[in-house]
């Protein structure tokens, strides 16, 4: 069974890097119109994008999204996007720990990465399908302690799943098992979709089980349907994993509805963010952090000088937009007028 989730995890990187998975449905972001502001009154290099993130003081609300949790070239990667997270001061999710926890075969995914990056945030990664036997055996904190997490990100996939032919397909209890789950560790529990987004309903039956941190992953970016489509095995399935590739709610949509309940709930803007400036529209919905992931992978692969080359990107895109918004800080930016 791990060397099928190895290959299934090797899979995926191949194909996201190699065919043409994303959605054919937005991200809605790009109603987010700000209004031009033609006189800012802003010194442009005092302007401050810092913010603070699980106890962290950040120097931009980015977080480079879980990519990987396979074996091999997921070693290179996680450790890339270490080191240069560790750099810029902003936050990183590792891939899922599954097959770290199945086999021992850690392959990078230890506290060699908390040596590299000493200072960020660092979130464990876990599937919603795998909670009730790490509750039972106790072993949620394994993932924790691993990586020495300062959270632990649960990610709910039930489409992908169902779309793969040995996928986990009782998600009964599911919500009993987070709740479980977020009373046995003493880290912040963040709850993921993987691209099909997450609605104010779930939202809320999150927060009340104690879910306080939800990435959205919306649809617009990557289509993990479209990706079991181009990995899958025969005929039947490929047409039915195809038919499921616009699926789920935009990204946007989905910070909209999880802004609305005004209960407090922390959002994480992720799924098909690809700029500064999307990063700039979504916390202008509500969100608090903007997610990269699909597209910072190829950079992540080649070394830390594309990748920081990258990141640097997102970081002026975000920074011209608050000054072309007349705003100074975040807190100001997520403010700003719209059209």
């Amino acid at each position: 069974m791990t060397t099928e989730i190895e290959q299934r995890k090797s899979d995926h990187i191949n194909v996201v890097l190699n065919t043409d998975v994303r959605s054919r449905k937005s991200t809605g972001l790009e109603k987010v119109i700000f209004e031009h502001v033609a006189l800012p009154e802003l010194n442009f290099e005092k302007i401050d994008l810092t913010c603070t993130f699980l106890n962290y003081a950040l120097n931009a609300p980015f977080l480079v999204s879980s990519m990987t949790g396979g074996l091999g070239i997921a070693k290179h990667i996680n450790e890339t996007i270490a080191e240069v997270c560790q750099d810029q001061r902003i936050s990183f999710a590792v891939g899922s720990q599954r097959i770290a926890l199945e086999n021992n075969q850690n392959d990078g995914l230890n506290k060699h990465i908390r040596r590299l990056a000493p200072s960020i945030p660092i979130l464990a990664n876990i599937g919603a399908g795998q909670l009730n036997f790490l509750n039972n055996s106790g072993s949620l904190f394994r993932l924790i302690e691993m990586i020495e997490a300062d959270a632990l990100i649960i990610h709910l996939n039930p489409l992908q799943e169902v779309l793969q032919s040995s996928g986990d397909r009782d998600w009964s209890e599911i919500l009993k098992q987070i709740e479980i789950s977020a009373r046995s560790i003493d880290v912040p529990i963040i709850v993921k979709e993987v691209g099909f987004g997450i609605s104010g309903r779930v939202a809320q039956q999150l927060w009340n089980v104690g879910i306080k941190i939800i990435d959205v992953a919306g649809s617009g970016g990557t289509s993990w349907a479209a990706v079991e489509a181009a990995r899958a095995p025969n005929f039947l399935q490929q047409n039915v994993a195809e038919t499921f590739r616009d699926w789920g709610i935009p990204t946007a949509e989905s910070i909209k509805m999880i802004h609305e309940l005004n209960c407090g709930m922390m959002i994480i803007a992720s799924g098909g963010l690809r700029t500064g400036l999307e990063a700039a529209q979504a916390l202008r919905l509500g969100a608090s952090i903007a997610g990269f992931a699909a597209q910072l992978l190829p950079a992540a692969i080649e070394g830390t000088s594309s990748l920081t080359n990258a990141i640097l990107k997102l970081i002026l895109e975000l920074k011209i937009t608050a000054f072309c918004t007349g705003s100074a800080s975040i807190s100001e930016l997520k403010k700003a007028r719209l059209i």
